[in-house]
């Protein structure tokens, strides 16, 4: 029997709560399958960490991450403690830390899921979003210069290099290839001389491999507003750190709402663990209230199944999830119900069971 080993961050807010749900799931698939086995080590990592140690995780936290098969992440970020130290002193160091630089999106418009898009189908909204995910314009690379003066430059500067690009750029066409889709890029190359430039060049001469990948390029204004006028002609995405992180933002608007939004931070040589996590953030305005949407946690479950080649149930996790939208019996308040967060995760588990 295999052993899954995850180490878990539930972080701040929200986290705590929607991550007993994914987990429940987690466990209940695990006895389903009888195939493999899950166990879980939390670390109390985060904002309130942070407020009692002046740090967001322990000096030699990366090194004891190391080892696991997978970090579930809950949210982080707190009122009291500024955003670049949050998302800097934990997330992205594990980002960066262990390599995790494909950032895999989905923006797939569950049956049942609301839709705030005018005569759109279900399978109008089927996407991946492929998003560079260490280093670009997010590689926290500049300088404050003449600081407290009229003369006063701050300077940010992206980082692409070869390496980075054309693996996240391949990483993509491989997708594409497998699964019988189109490719779309997405850049700034008529604004961003430099940078965007090397991009586009990158992905016609990655694209030289695969003659069989259909491709089309769009810059990322005219893209933002084809994913709300005509979101059908985008199947396989790739993009840069910082368009991905805001195209996906408008993807999961239109596809349900940041409650059903998850994301995976992938090291795909797994050389190091992978990172699944929710992305609607850590919404301290409801925490412990039991009023937090779990689905996006659960969702991220499915995609940690899915890297594990537990493929299977990972579709059957969509699929309870999809049943849970179109029934519409237990459903958080965001998505129109009166469900608490606990009582999500115990219906998506009574689907799970019912469907073996």
């Amino acid at each position: 029997m295999k052993q899954y080993h995850v180490a878990v961050i539930a972080g701040d807010g929200i986290g705590p709560e929607v991550l007993t749900e994914g987990r429940k799931v987690l466990r209940a698939v695990a006895q389903l399958a009888g195939t493999f086995s899950v166990s879980f080590t939390e670390f109390p990592w985060g904002c309130e960490y942070y407020l009692k140690t002046g740090c967001m995780m322990e000096e030699d936290g990366m090194e004891k991450l190391k080892g696991f098969d997978a970090i579930y992440l809950g949210a982080v970020g707190y009122p009291d403690v500024p955003d670049h130290v949050s998302l800097g002193g934990l997330l992205l160091k594990i980002r960066r830390g262990f390599d995790e630089y494909i950032n895999l999106r989905p923006v797939h418009l569950l049956e049942g899921a609301p839709c705030p898009l005018k005569d759109v189908a279900r399978e109008d909204i089927d996407m991946i979003v492929v998003r560079e995910n260490s280093e670009g314009e997010y590689a926290n690379v500049g300088a404050r210069l003449y600081q407290g003066t009229p003369e006063e430059i701050a300077l940010q500067t992206g980082v692409f290099s070869r390496r980075g690009t054309e693996r996240v750029i391949r990483y993509a066409y491989d997708l594409a290839r497998r699964e019988k889709k189109t490719l779309t890029s997405i850049s700034k190359g008529n604004a961003l001389g430099y940078s965007m430039v090397f991009w586009d060049e990158i992905f016609r001469e990655v694209g030289e491999d695969y003659p069989d990948v259909e491709t089309h390029s769009y810059l990322v204004d005219a893209a933002s507003m084809f994913f709300v006028k005509d979101p059908k002609r985008f199947e396989v995405v790739v993009t840069s750190n910082l368009f991905g992180d805001i195209l996906t933002d408008l993807g999961a608007a239109i596809a349900g709402g940041m409650g059903l939004a998850a994301g995976a931070n992938l090291n795909p040589e797994r050389r190091f663990p992978s990172m699944f996590e929710p992305i609607h953030g850590s919404a301290p305005d409801i925490a412990g209230q039991g009023l937090a949407n779990p689905l996006a946690a659960i969702w991220s479950i499915s995609q940690m199944l899915d890297f594990w080649e537990e493929r299977v149930w990972a579709k059957k996790i969509l699929c309870a999830m999809e049943r849970l939208l179109v029934e519409k019996n237990t459903l958080t308040p965001d998505l129109g119900g009166t469900a608490r967060t606990t009582d999500v995760g115990d219906a998506v588990v009574r689907l799970l069971e019912e469907s073996v």
